[in-house]
């Protein structure tokens, strides 16, 4: 297994644990940010995994330093691949989780709610969210393994 892809399943494990084990028994907003900053570490490594092999397969020339050229770069090489954009459009968002406005709502209950201010809306970020954001991440990642995998 390459190291990238080491990286991704450490973070993945430890992402699962807070999704799946602090939550559970916290349900703070806390938690919930620092879960998707988790998240947002995956999904770099991930992303930085695709590029690297994707050039290795003469996909693309060269790989951009800026973050928002490589985002760009692989929006544009995987257009027409669901798991990656709809992984990339979330990141998005996860990426500025600590500079946006956040309100939190119903801390230590099952209506736990972090209400995040994103591009002019609103976005609530409960369980079900969180379980939904992790159904993308699931199909993402089993997606990066089999590409950074495959010959």
């Amino acid at each position: 297994m390459s190291e990238e892809l080491e990286k991704i399943i450490k973070e993945k494990i430890s992402a699962d644990h807070l999704l799946y084990v602090s939550m559970k028994y916290t349900k703070t907003c806390d938690v919930m940010i620092n879960l998707i900053k988790r998240w947002k570490i995956m999904m770099d490594y991930a992303f930085d995994g695709i590029l690297d092999k994707a050039k290795k397969k003469k996909l693309i020339k060269s790989i951009p330093d800026a973050p928002r050229l490589k985002l760009d770069l692989l929006k544009e090489t995987f257009k027409n691949n669901k798991e990656l954009i709809d992984a990339i459009e979330i990141f998005e968002m996860f990426k500025l989780i600590d500079i946006l406005n956040k309100t939190k709502e119903g801390e230590f209950r099952k209506g736990v709610c972090l209400r995040v201010t994103y591009k002019m809306k609103e976005i609530p970020i409960n369980l079900d969210k969180l379980k939904e954001y992790s159904e993308i991440l699931e199909r993402f990642i089993n997606y990066t393994k089999f590409f950074l995998l495959s010959k």
